[in-house]
């Protein structure tokens, strides 16, 4: 279940017409989904916790990315 979230975001970002999505924000999901998928692998996420996981780690992205 978890996965299938990981997958249509990506499907989402990879159809969206060209310019529906900020660079900055896309940086954002794509390396929020790298982090996500690796705590998938390490089990530290399950289908459970994948949308509260998912959130805060998008958070602290963005945060970090928007503090240069």
């Amino acid at each position: 279940m978890a996965q299938n979230k990981v997958v249509n975001l990506d499907q989402k970002i990879k159809t969206s017409p060209k310019g529906s999505v900020s660079p900055l924000k896309e940086l954002t999901l794509r390396t929020t989904k790298e982090i996500v998928i690796k705590f998938i692998e390490m089990g530290r996420c399950s289908p459970a916790t994948f949308e509260e996981v998912f959130t805060k780690v998008f958070s602290v992205v963005k945060d970090t990315l928007n503090k240069d």
